[in-house]
């Protein structure tokens, strides 16, 4: 009780100035900064727009036929994988996995990283889903996932600086348009881990250190070939070198992992959190990885795969508080969901001393939150956008997309925006009360979510990137 009346302080002195998690200018990272919280002090930004007739669109950019990662804005490029179903390079046709990067100004096509599928087949590295990973960035360094499994850094310039930056200097595409490869580390060839479909981690950048998630799984059959090996890895970002692994969950994982990590000092601490394959939520220590404390956010009698979740959305850590809800992959299906509030300043098994609030009023999901005014959105996967009270829990209000929704709300300029599955973006004015501003649509499905950087709002379709703004 003593947590959830701070927690109200908290959230009550936030209504007046908003989250620290809100950024400006550039969004370098999944979720803005590494606290992951969808919230921008971006203003200006187009509540509607027209395709065709070219209203409030800058510019579009063509992506190959499956886009489910996010774009990130930084230092004057936008930056996204995608797979190469339309290719930019005439001489690479194949299904490959690809990370682009265009000029932020008008959408320029500046430059690729080409990565070739795994021999492996199907099970760790899924047919036409290209690069999952949604990139950080840090300084002149983009970090990511690959879809073999290897945690890779490029120069954000490529090849166009006319330098080819080390220590890796071998690369077997080195022109103008090709990506300058500064380090990759293999997960797989390492740490013998075994990606179920895809590898998929948005990095956390945090000092020296680079933090992703594994994305260690089952196999077709349902066993854990690798349960020694780790779920949670960190690099050093000069040089690709293992700093830290974190006890792997093991035979426990219940099918993938696919979140990615938070990063923020509570208590004095330094800590990663990470939803797990386990359906567990995690908080490590970020200098070497050792467990801080684990909450279990399903019931004890709950039962895979009908009423046992694990955890694939992001953390949003806000206030030394963790806000995460749990789901399973879309393939799935539809299922009851939790969303929850913990304290991650406690330590050991907090599955009960750690709740500071639950609710069960929502489906299976894989967003991200977004709180901000002391309001937390989030949306679930059979399509219905959540408002609740982020110190209590309360539901405030819920709106349905009647469509299936991969991706999170982002807050900015006073609206709420969400993507859903037939393409369609609905904003919403950000409050207490619902009201629906508008719902333009993108031509084809979006699987990720709005960004907003530098007065322009950002959203990919599955097959196109588009730069929304006012004149």
């Amino acid at each position: 009780m003593r947590r959830h009346a701070a927690l109200a302080a908290a959230v009550a002195a936030g209504v007046l100035s908003s989250a620290v998690s809100v950024v400006a200018d550039d969004w370098p990272m999944w979720g803005g900064t590494l606290s992951r919280n969808m919230v921008s002090v971006e203003t200006g930004l187009p509540t509607e727009w027209d395709l065709a007739a070219g209203t409030h669109v800058r510019w579009v950019a063509a992506l190959g036929a499956m886009t489910s990662g996010n774009p990130v804005v930084a230092g004057g490029k936008v930056f996204v994988g995608t797979n190469n179903d339309h290719p930019r390079d005439p001489d690479v046709v194949e299904d490959k996995g690809v990370l682009m990067a265009f000029r932020e100004s008008d959408g320029a096509f500046l430059w690729q990283m080409v990565h070739d599928k795994l021999s492996a087949g199907e099970a760790n590295d899924w047919p036409f889903q290209g690069v999952c990973s949604s990139p950080s960035v840090d300084g002149h360094r983009l970090y990511y996932v690959s879809n073999r499994g290897e945690v890779v850094a490029l120069d954000t310039d490529g090849f166009l600086d006319s330098e080819n930056d080390g220590p890796f200097t071998d690369e077997v595409r080195d022109g103008l348009t090709d990506a300058d490869v500064v380090w990759t580390y293999d997960m797989i060839g390492e740490l013998g881990v075994f990606p179920h479909n895809m590898s998929s981690s948005a990095p956390a950048v945090s000092g020296d250190l680079v933090i992703v998630n594994t994305s260690n799984g089952q196999d077709e059959d349902g066993y854990v070939p690798s349960p020694e090996a780790p779920d949670l890895i960190a690099l050093h970002k000069e040089t690709g070198a293992l700093v830290w692994r974190a006890a792997p969950v093991g035979d426990w994982i219940l099918h993938g992992q696919w979140s990615s990590p938070a990063v923020a000092e509570i208590g004095g601490v330094v800590q990663v959190v990470i939803g797990q394959g386990d359906g567990w939520v995690r908080g490590f220590d970020a200098t070497d990885g050792s467990t801080l404390w684990e909450f279990d956010t399903n019931p004890v009698e709950a039962e895979w795969p009908l009423t046992r979740n694990n955890v694939i959305a992001t953390p949003v850590i806000w206030n030394d508080t963790v806000f995460i809800a749990n789901g399973q992959d879309p393939e799935s299906g539809e299922g009851d969901g939790r969303l929850h509030a913990i304290d991650a300043t406690q330590r050991g098994d907090t599955s009960e001393s750690g709740l500071v609030w639950r609710t069960e009023d929502i489906r299976r999901s894989l967003s991200t939150v977004a709180i901000d005014g002391g309001l937390l959105y989030i949306a679930d996967f059979s399509g219905y956008l959540h408002c609740l009270d982020a110190a209590t829990g309360e539901e405030l209000w819920v709106y349905d997309t009647f469509s299936a929704v991969w991706g999170s709300p982002l807050v900015v300029d006073g609206k709420v925006y969400l993507g859903d599955e037939d393409g369609d973006v609905v904003v919403l004015r950000a409050g207490r009360e619902l009201e629906k501003l508008a719902e333009p649509n993108l031509g084809s499905a979006v699987y990720g979510a709005p960004i907003a950087a530098n007065g322009v709002l950002f959203i990919n379709s599955i097959s196109q990137l588009f730069a929304l703004s006012e004149p």
